[in-house]
C-alpha cells in the first residue's frame, strides 16, 4: 500500500493540474492491475462498501488514546475529518508501513471481509492496523474505512493519466471506464481492452457536457450557425438497444432501466445498434407538447427499490431525445450534429410511444430575437437555453466552444445569518456552513442552509463576525447575533414540509454580503411564497 499512500500524499501537497497528472502518470505506470482499478474506483466514487461504522471508530479510538468524548468530538469539529482526526489522535510511532507485502487490494479485501465479522473481531483487526502504520498511512487507511478521497481530482485527470500510462487516446479511456464496471468483480486488463469492451452490450458512451456561457451572445458567431433547445431539468440518460437487449442509463453512469418501465417498450422496439442521448422528465405524456411536472416525486421514484403503480402513476415520466449517438450498430458521434439531429428526427418521427418527444428547436434569426425568448425560460418551466454549434461532434466530457448552456438568472432574495457551524477539510477552522432566516411579522424563521459562494478573503470576514458575536452554543453550531445580511441566489423553489419555513430553495449559495441592508430590510416569509406561487413547479426538491 505504499505506493498508495504515497500517492495520496503528494497530491494532498499541490493544486496543480500537471502536477497532481504527473504523479498518477507515475503511479499508474508501476502499480499492479488490481490496484489500478480500485484507485480509479476510489476516485470516482466506486467506493467499497462501508463495514464499520463511524461510531465504533470514535469509541475504540477515543479508548486506546485514553481520551473522554466529549473531546473526541471537539477535536473532530476543529479537524472536520473523521479519518484525520482519528490519525492525529493516534499519534503513531511508525515510522514504515508494516505488511509491506499488502498492496491496496489486499487491505481492501481484507476491510470489505470484517462485514461478517462481529465487533470484537473487527476492533482486533481495526486496531492492530493502527499500530502497525504510520501517520500518512494510518489516515489513508482510515479513508478506506469511512470513503471518500476529495482531492480535487476529476475524472478527465485520472482518464488522461491513465492513457498517457497505456498510449491511448483519452477519450478512447474515457469511454473504456464509462458503464457497469467495478472492482470486485471486473479486471483492469478486460476493461482496458477494446475488443473486449465492445462485448457489453449495455455499455454507454461518455455524456457531452456543455460549459455555462462565459462570452457575450453576439460574439458567438452567426446565428445560423447553432441550434437552440430549451433547457429542460430532469435526468440525463442514454437509451440503448443492442443485440435485443436495452438499458438505460443515467449521467452518474447509474442503469436505471427497471425504474423507467414505460420506456422500455419503446426502446425494445428501436433497432439493434442504437443509442439515443435525452432527458427524462416527469411530465404528462398524453400532451402533445413537453409539459414538465414537478420534480420531487420523480426523486423519489428514483431511490425506491420497487415501482408501483401508485409510483407510475404520481410520477408519469417521457423521454426528450436529444442526439443520436449510434445508429446501425455505428459509433456516428464524429458525424456533424445536423447529420445526427436528421437520423434522430426520422427515427422518432416513426415512433407511435407517446412517453417519447423529440427535443424541438428554438426558432430564431438573430441573437437579440433568442435573447428575447430566454426571459421565458421560467414561463416555459425550463432553466434557459442549450446552444449547440450545427457542424459540432458528440464530445466526451465538458468541453468548450461548441456547446453552452446559456441559463436564466438566478432567482435571489435577502436574509439574515442566524446559525453557523465549521466547515471540512481546508475550511475546518472558519465557520463555513451558514443557516439563515427571512422575517415573519415581528419573528425571524429560518429558511435555508448555504455554504458557498464567498470568496476566501469573504469567508474569512464572516468568521470573525461569527466568533465575535457568537450567542450560544449547540453542539457544532453557533447562534449568531442577527445583524449580517446576505443576498442568496436558488434556481428554484417548493413548498416542504421538512422545513421550518414550509418552503426548500433549489442550489442555494450566498451571491454577496449586503453591508447595505440592516436587518429590518430583509425579505419576509409572504415574499417567498409569492415567488413560490410564480415559480414553485421549478423546484428538484
Amino acid at each position: 500500500m505504499r505506493s498508495f499512500v504515497n500517492l495520496i500524499t503528494e497530491l494532498g501537497k499541490t493544486s496543480s493540474i500537471n502536477s497532481k497528472q504527473e504523479l498518477l502518470v507515475q503511479y499508474f505506470s508501476h502499480a499492479s492491475d488490481s490496484d489500478k482499478l480500485w484507485t480509479v474506483a476510489l476516485f470516482t466514487g466506486k467506493k467499497p462498501k462501508k463495514t464499520i461504522s463511524s461510531t465504533l471508530l470514535k469509541v475504540w479510538c477515543a479508548e486506546i488514546c485514553q481520551i473522554p468524548e466529549w473531546l473526541f468530538n471537539e477535536s473532530y469539529q476543529t479537524v472536520g475529518d473523521l479519518a484525520e482526526t482519528i490519525s492525529l489522535l493516534l499519534l503513531p510511532t511508525k515510522s514504515t508501513i508494516q505488511n509491506e507485502e499488502d498492496n491496496l487490494t489486499d487491505i481492501i479485501e481484507a476491510i470489505s471481509a470484517l462485514l461478517k465479522k462481529n465487533d470484537e473481531e473487527k476492533k482486533d483487526y481495526i486496531l492492530q492496523k493502527w499500530q502497525s502504520l504510520d501517520q500518512n498511512a494510518c489516515f489513508v487507511f482510515n479513508k478506506l474505512i469511512t470513503g471518500g478521497f476529495r482531492i480535487g481530482i476529476s475524472q478527465n485527470i485520472i482518464y488522461n493519466a491513465i492513457a498517457m500510462s497505456e498510449g491511448l487516446p483519452s477519450d478512447v479511456v474515457t469511454y473504456l471506464f464509462s458503464g457497469n464496471w467495478h472492482p470486485s468483480t471486473s479486471q483492469y486488463s478486460d476493461i482496458i481492452n477494446k475488443e473486449k469492451a465492445s462485448l457489453d452490450l449495455s455499455k454507454p458512451y461518455p455524456f457531452y457536457l456543455a460549459y455555462p456561457l462565459e462570452l457575450p451572445i453576439e460574439e458567438a458567431g452567426a446565428p445560423h450557425e447553432w441550434f437552440a433547445e430549451w433547457k429542460w431539468d430532469g435526468i440525463r440518460g442514454q437509451c440503448i438497444k443492442r443485440e435485443g437487449h436495452h438499458f438505460i442509463w443515467s449521467r452518474g453512469e447509474e442503469l436505471m432501466t427497471d425504474k423507467f418501465p414505460e420506456l422500455n417498450e419503446w426502446i425494445k422496439d428501436l433497432p439493434d445498434g442504437t443509442v439515443i442521448d435525452g432527458e427524462i422528465l416527469r411530465a404528462d405524456h398524453t400532451q402533445s407538447t413537453i409539459q414538465p411536472l414537478p420534480f420531487s416525486l420523480l426523486q423519489k421514484r428514483i431511490s425506491r427499490k420497487q415501482i408501483t403503480p401508485k409510483i407510475l402513476k404520481e410520477a408519469p415520466v417521457i423521454f426528450v431525445a436529444y442526439d443520436l449517438l449510434e445508429w446501425n450498430r455505428e459509433d456516428i458521434r464524429n458525424l456533424p450534429l445536423h447529420e445526427r439531429k436528421a437520423l434522430l428526427d426520422g427515427l422518432i418521427q416513426n415512433t407511435n410511444a407517446q412517453s417519447v418527444k423529440i427535443s424541438e428547436p428554438v426558432v430564431f434569426d438573430s441573437w437579440e430575437v433568442l435573447t428575447q425568448l430566454r426571459t421565458i425560460s421560467r414561463e416555459r418551466l425550463t432553466e434557459g437555453l442549450m446552444l449547440k454549434r450545427k457542424t459540432s461532434v458528440y464530445q466526451s466530457g465538458r468541453k468548450k466552444g461548441d456547446w453552452w448552456k446559456w441559463k436564466v438568472d438566478p432567482l435571489t432574495i435577502d436574509c439574515v445569518l442566524v446559525y453557523a457551524q465549521k466547515g471540512h477539510g481546508r475550511r475546518s477552522d472558519l465557520y463555513t456552513d451558514y443557516t439563515f432566516a427571512i422575517k415573519d411579522g415581528e419573528r425571524l424563521v429560518s429558511f435555508t442552509k448555504a455554504y458557498s459562494g464567498l470568496t476566501d478573503a469573504e469567508f474569512k470576514e464572516v468568521d470573525a463576525f461569527i466568533k465575535k458575536n457568537a450567542l450560544e452554543k449547540f453542539g457544532p453550531v453557533r447562534t449568531v447575533k442577527a445583524e449580517l445580511v446576505f443576498e442568496i441566489a436558488f434556481e428554484g423553489i417548493a413548498e416542504s414540509k421538512r422545513h421550518k419555513a414550509g418552503i426548500a430553495l433549489r442550489f442555494p449559495r450566498m451571491k454577496r454580503i449586503r453591508k447595505d441592508k440592516t436587518v429590518d430590510e430583509i425579505n419576509t416569509l409572504d415574499d417567498l411564497k409569492e415567488m413560490l406561487h410564480q415559480f414553485g413547479q421549478l423546484s428538484n426538491l
